[in-house]
């Protein structure tokens, strides 16, 4: 049963590897258009828009990713926790 921790452990980080290459691309608007550029921001975009909603840029900073990156690492360990339990 630590294999499936083990996956779901592997998922969340190349998912917060995922939003922070996208953070990173906005830096350079043409890494946008890429195929690479495209296909991050539909599997970022959906999880980064609740946040958006409800955090408003600081002038030109938008810090909506890093709060969706401190949920997400939350979310990870409290799904750890909770599987911990269960599992021993």
């Amino acid at each position: 049963m630590t294999a499936v921790i083990s996956i779901l452990n592997f998922a969340f980080t190349v998912y917060q590897y995922m939003i922070i290459a996208y953070i990173l691309m906005s830096w350079v608007p043409q890494m946008r258009g890429t195929g690479i550029g495209q296909l991050l921001e539909k599997l970022v975009e959906p999880y980064l828009a609740p946040f958006r909603r409800f955090i408003p840029p600081l002038g030109f900073i938008d810090i909506s990713p890093i709060v969706a990156l401190i949920a997400l690492r939350l979310a990870q360990s409290g799904l750890y926790a909770i599987l911990e339990q269960i599992m021993f």
